[in-house]
């Protein structure tokens, strides 16, 4: 039955990995065959929304110059197409609209305090400050021209009509938003075709996006180095190395892989504005991997598995089965959010999605402190000294980890709660930054405590009998049969080695026959 569950996920994930292929989008925003959906009184198309930083205009270039460092919003090829059987009649104008996100006010009203509306109602018309059937729309005060609305309309038997390519340059820094809207209730199954194109001054990335781009190079950095120090002790010591080190060596190379990945998909972006799907696929797979396979090294560990019992027993396939459900749910996940995705949208994936990723996280963490919380308890019982010290400060790394987590996810619920409209679109690069140092912080950790050296066999699991405090000055032997009685019933007090003859501090193990 198991069997059969895990076919029918890995087949849902590779039809996902089929449908994204086939529907990636690029900051070239593509509309093909976009529907109108009723939204109050209008029939509306989302066509885009980015953070886009100002360019300052040339005045003495000719208008129609535009050098790499503009930013613009430019109309290609927008056509609007309607049925034959509807074409009978002429149609009022079909819009296309562009506001930076502080006017979103300026769209839309209502007469005498009522529900506001994006078209003009009779009500409306009657005193005078807009012309029924029309978008409404007010200039702004502090940016004037805005916002640009430009039109198009049906003739009699007409079934399609093109807006007019223009490009729009972006001279005030903001989230710009493009809807294409109509108020014509007969206009009955009509769509969207073509494309816009949205350029910052340094490349194509959206706003939201572009610092990412340097955070990942200096991400990837980070990652050479760490994997300079980390594969430079594993060479020297090499025959001292313990399979939990081969399991951090792993997650080291995942994590290079894929900070490479994340910025060669930025940066391909940025210079073509075409995202590239094969790319950001496996940025999000190796991500994907590096993660599961980084819970199921600290939940192993936690355990104390190579430590204090050789191996997981009937507890491998619950691992494994926890590992394997955590990976499919996080690249769905990873693959909806990232996979195509252009538009300045904080919070694009559903619900649906996230919750998963979510109680899999709680329950990782569950079972990792309660097996940690046995595993001290064993180490303590055995004195074993060595063990116990690394076991607590592995701890206490994880529950700083764990606080700072919840603290910075109430941030971030706080932020994106607080942030409907994207208005703080300049700083949400740092949410997901975050977690990319902090998981890496905690990896730095991890390398330092468990760094290959010449005692590393010491935290190894050893079955030699058990082991005791290391500063113990007196051990008890067990007399012989063969001695007399009288011999027999007084202790033999040997004198131990004392902790300078100790070698690098390693637990004394008990002698008792």
């Amino acid at each position: 039955m198991l069997s059969l569950k895990s076919i029918g996920a890995s087949g849902v994930l590779f039809l996902l990995w089929l449908w994204l292929f086939q529907t990636t989008e690029a900051s070239v925003h593509d509309y093909n065959g976009e529907k109108f959906v009723s939204k109050g009184n209008a029939f509306v198309v989302h066509g885009g929304s980015e953070g886009i930083y100002s360019s300052v205009p040339n005045l003495t270039e000719s208008p129609s110059y535009s050098s790499n460092t503009d930013s613009f919003i430019r109309f290609e090829k927008i056509v609007f197409r309607r049925l034959k059987e509807f074409s009978n009649f002429s149609s009022n104008p079909i819009h296309a609209i562009i506001f930076e996100v502080d006017d979103r006010e300026l769209i839309g009203g209502s007469a005498y305090g009522g529900q506001r509306a994006i078209c003009c109602t009779a009500d409306l018309a009657k005193l005078g400050v807009c012309t029924q059937g029309q978008i409404i729309h007010r200039p702004s005060a502090s940016n004037p021209g805005w916002p640009k609305v430009f039109s198009a309309s049906f003739s009699i038997d007409e079934v399609d009509v093109a807006l007019q390519s223009r490009s729009i340059p972006i001279t005030k820094t903001g989230m710009y938003n493009v809807y294409f809207i109509h108020c014509e209730p007969n206009l009955k199954e009509i769509t969207v075709e073509g494309k816009t194109i949205w350029k910052n001054p340094t490349g194509y990335l959206p706003g939201r996006m572009a610092p990412l781009m340097n955070f990942y190079g200096y991400m990837s950095l980070a990652f050479v180095l760490l994997g300079i120090f980390w594969f430079s002790q594993y060479a020297r010591f090499w025959r001292e190395v313990i399979p939990l080190q081969n399991c951090i060596t792993l997650v080291i190379t995942l994590g290079m892989l894929e900070m490479a990945f994340w910025y060669f998909d930025y940066a391909e972006f940025n210079e073509t504005g075409v995202r590239p799907t094969g790319t950001t696929v496996w940025a999000v797979t190796f991500g994907t991997v590096k993660r599961t396979v980084a819970r199921l090294v600290i939940l192993i560990v936690s355990m104390g598995y190579g430590v204090v019992r050789p191996t997981l027993g009937g507890l491998t396939s619950k691992v494994l089965l926890l590992g394997g459900t955590f990976f499919l749910a996080s690249e769905v996940l990873e693959l909806v959010e990232n996979v195509g995705a252009v538009s300045d949208f904080s919070g694009k994936a559903r619900l649906f999605f996230v919750l998963p990723v979510a109680f899999l996280d709680a329950f990782f963490i569950l079972w990792i402190f309660t097996s940690l919380s046995a595993t001290v308890n064993k180490l303590q019982a055995r004195r074993l000294l060595a063990k116990l010290d690394i076991y607590r400060k592995f701890t206490n790394a994880l529950a700083v980890t764990v606080i700072v987590s919840v603290g910075w996810t109430c941030y971030e619920l706080y932020f994106k709660s607080t942030d409907v409209y994207n208005e703080r679109w300049r700083n949400a690069w740092i949410i997901p930054a975050f977690w990319q140092v902090l998981s890496f912080s905690l990896l730095c950790i991890i390398c330092v405590l468990w760094a290959p050296s010449q005692n590393s066999m010491r935290y190894a699991y050893s079955d030699d009998g058990e082991e005791f405090d290391k500063d113990a000055t007196l051990t008890l032997i067990k007399p012989s049969p063969l001695l007399p009685k009288d011999v027999r019933s007084q202790p033999e007090v040997r004198p131990t080695l004392g902790n300078s003859e100790l070698s690098n501090g390693d637990d004394v193990e008990d002698k008792t026959e």
